[in-house]
Order: structure tokens, then sequence, then C-alpha cells
């Protein structure tokens, strides 16, 4: 897998799941709070730069072993 760069375009802590605009301006990608690499917070805020690497799910290109910044 390759690893990408983006921005949270939001995040719903609640609902824990949201979008991820990649840096290179390919389409947002759905990310979970399973997918945050963080142990100790699962949670991620608008406009965060992220670190992260894609697959496709039911949901389309998904996020996976995100890292927040």
């Amino acid at each position: 897998m390759t690893l990408k760069m983006g921005r949270v375009k939001w995040f719903n802590q609640s609902e824990g799941y949201g979008f991820i605009s990649p840096h290179d301006g390919s389409l947002d990608v759905y990310v979970s709070k399973t997918a945050i690499a963080n142990t100790k917070n699962k949670s991620l805020t608008e406009g965060q730069n992220v670190e992260f690497s894609t697959y496709r799910s039911i949901h389309g290109p998904s996020a996976a072993d995100v890292i927040a910044f």
C-alpha cells in the first residue's frame, strides 16, 4: 500500500466516521475510527493533517492506518 497525505474534511465523533481530502486531489476517502492508528484517541478533527493508506470497501475508497499530526 502507498501512503498518502491529506486533511480531515469532517469527522463525526459520536458516529465514529468521516472523510479525508487527499492532498493529491483524488476523491475523498472514507475514514472510520477503527482505522485510526493512535490507540489512545480514536478521533480526528476537521482540518487536521493525516497520513494514511487506502483500500476499496463498500464505502468506496477507504482509509487505513491513519496517523494524525
